[in-house]
């Protein structure tokens, strides 16, 4: 009884928000080796859009940090970076641009997009990139994540615009062709979010050298 006592004693737990992508495609490996490591810290994660994880973090100490691509400029946040990820084209397998071994954002407009919704960084990012060439994207239908884009797609729904992690797990076992488009849309950064001169608990503070080490790690 007394070990039990103690070891529930020293249990410690932290909440961190982030981006559905980052929990589904990053996050959930990192905290199961995490635990591996430390196992008396539980993590907690909660998915919210990039601005929405700024929101929280700025109106509620219920988190200790957030997770994602930074969609807004905070004076009150900073931001630490982990990793950047280009973007791709993804298609159905028998799709006209499909077939084509580079794919330009001019040739995208012609067919039905599926695309991420506003408050996203995703979204910022792509609607930036067809901006910037006076490029009017046909936006047939918007999601709130990646997952549900890449299924989108599969089934037919149109192609879009996605960054895809070097694991390939973003679409693995998809029916669903890839073609990279280079640096035709910025790179999407990655990272964490910190409130500024805030004095982090020691739990949290191990999660951060952990998340940053597996990323300088690749």
């Amino acid at each position: 009884m007394t070990g039990l006592f103690q070891a529930e004693g020293a249990s410690q737990e932290l909440h961190v928000v982030a981006s559905q992508y980052l929990i589904a495609y990053v996050l959930i490996d990192a905290v199961r080796r995490f635990h591996g490591a430390f196992p008396e810290i539980h993590v907690r994660l909660s998915a919210r859009t990039e601005h929405e994880i700024e929101e929280a973090l700025l109106d509620s100490q219920e988190f200790s940090f957030g997770v994602a691509a930074p969609y807004e400029s905070s004076p009150e946040l900073a931001y630490r970076h982990l990793f950047s990820m280009n973007w791709s084209l993804i298609a159905p397998p028998r799709h006209p641009l499909a077939k084509r071994r580079s794919v330009r954002l001019a040739d995208i407009v012609h067919y039905p997009l599926v695309m991420y919704e506003r408050g996203s960084t995703g979204r910022q990012h792509v609607a930036e990139a067809f901006g910037r060439l006076g490029l009017a994207a046909h936006v047939e239908i918007e999601a709130t994540n990646t997952d549900l884009i890449v299924r989108m797609v599969e089934a037919g729904l149109g192609v879009a615009v996605v960054p895809l992690h070097p694991s390939g797990a973003v679409t693995r076992g998809r029916r669903v062709s890839i073609c990279g488009l280079g640096r035709q849309v910025r790179a999407i950064d990655s990272g964490i979010l910190l409130r500024r001169n805030e004095r982090l608990p020691e739990a949290a503070g191990k999660l951060l050298d952990f998340l940053g080490t597996d990323a300088a790690r690749g």
